[in-house]
């Protein structure tokens, strides 16, 4: 039997006394933390890119004027077409005015009606009144017969031309039935504009 040299021993533990074995669990590196891809973010701009772009168009069509001139798709183009309506915008608001005659009959008592006309109009703010009197368009009488009655003015036609004006009483009292407040009661008149 060979016997074994005592260097050949010290060698032996001394390798496995120095050979290091990390646990499974341990990772020499840690990941750094991962880099963001180019590719997401461009998808991440080209995204937010066509949103500001369909934004962009759907405001351009809502602001065009209608290519069909007998339907009115937005209170703009109402405000457009107002008298005066840099001024009717400032100090008042545009309107639509509905002319119509009604025919009461009382025996047998029946109604008609003439065919509406439609055309643009403005209302003026109480406090803006003023405009009509500098300009002459209504009367110191015009004007208290219409303050009596909590009324104010509205108004078709340019005031540089000849305007009709008349007193009007604003009744917010049947409300907008185009909104569905079932169950609500009228709202009572305001006297604001």
């Amino acid at each position: 039997m060979a016997r074994r040299n005592r260097n050949d021993n010290y060698r032996e533990n001394r390798d496995r006394t120095e050979r290091y074995d990390p646990p499974n669990s341990y990772r020499p590196n840690p990941t750094p933390p991962q880099k963001k891809s180019p590719i997401d973010i461009a998808k991440a701009a080209i995204l937010a890119s066509v949103f500001i772009v369909g934004i962009v168009v759907g405001l351009g069509l809502n602001l065009t004027t209608s290519s069909n001139p007998s339907t009115i798709d937005s209170s703009l183009q109402i405000d457009r077409q107002a008298p005066n309506p840099e001024l009717c915008q400032q100090f008042g608001a545009s309107a639509i005015v509905t002319d119509m005659r009604v025919f009461l009959t009382l025996s047998p008592f029946s109604v008609y009606l003439t065919q509406p006309s439609m055309q643009p109009g403005c209302v003026l703010r109480r406090t803006n009144w003023s405009i009509l009197e500098q300009q002459k368009l209504v009367s110191s009488e015009q004007v208290r017969d219409c303050k009596r009655r909590m009324n104010t003015f509205g108004f078709i036609g340019p005031l540089e031309g000849k305007p009709k004006i008349d007193c009007v009483y604003q009744n917010d009292a049947a409300g907008n039935l185009f909104l569905d407040r079932t169950g609500v009661a009228p709202t009572p008149e305001s006297d604001n504009f």
